[in-house]
């Protein structure tokens, strides 16, 4: 089953003409590079779980201030494939940090706790810096974890009630390398629950993670 992940990252094409020429030239590089398969076991996968460092809640007034990102690869955390941005710089700096995102992501499935709050974020600053239609596949463990562990609650929690139902520790306040870091000790254990209820792939995490959201929003 194809999942077509590069028709789902799309120029916009009204800023392109702005950009940097080092930085389109990149952009068009990243733009034809190839998607990583979702049907392949989680084992072979590389997943990408992040966190955003923002001004407020609201992606239509406040600002996205910062990403951290870590890489997983055969169910481990990957020391040296962590990622993190300060979006405090000028306008080309910006540009080029949101490329090197991309570029580190290489269009892997992202994992975060309420996709809807992040990839807000996300899509206005792609969409008015980069003139990138930023829809990568996602995986929310907002809507994952009560589908999946339906015996600890069938409603989505607060990230720090997971965090103590599972035994990790980290309650309070956390940057967001650290909070980065605390959904991806989730998604672990998360994992190992997808393989005992059949879940195999990345491509069939994000369907789950799509219905799962889609029916609970529903109800």
């Amino acid at each position: 089953m194809g999942f077509g992940l590069g028709k789902l990252f799309k120029a916009g094409g009204a800023t392109s003409a702005n950009l940097h020429d080092d930085v389109r030239q990149e952009l068009e590089a990243w733009r034809a590079s190839p998607a990583p398969a979702l049907e392949e076991p989680h084992f072979h996968t590389r997943y990408v779980i992040l966190d955003i460092a923002t001004s407020g809640p609201r992606a239509g007034e406040h600002e996205l201030k910062g990403i951290a990102a870590v890489g997983m690869k055969a169910g481990a955390i990957v020391a040296n494939d962590a990622f993190a941005l300060d979006l405090s710089g000028d306008a080309a700096m910006v540009d080029r940090q949101l490329l090197a995102f991309l570029q580190y992501a290489a269009k892997a499935p992202l994992v975060t706790y309420h996709v809807s709050f992040v990839s807000s974020f996300l899509e206005r600053v792609y969409k008015e810096r980069l003139g990138v239609d930023f829809q990568p596949q996602w995986i929310d463990l907002t809507w994952l974890l009560p589908s999946l562990f339906k015996d600890k609650s069938e409603t989505p929690l607060p990230l720090d009630e997971w965090l103590e139902i599972c035994g990790l520790a980290g309650g309070g306040r956390r940057d967001p390398m650290a909070n980065t870091l605390m959904i991806a000790r989730l998604f672990q254990i998360m994992l190992a629950r997808a393989t005992t209820l059949e879940i195999l792939s990345a491509g069939m995490l994000v369907d789950e993670s799509k219905s799962a959201s889609f029916l609970r929003r529903g109800h």
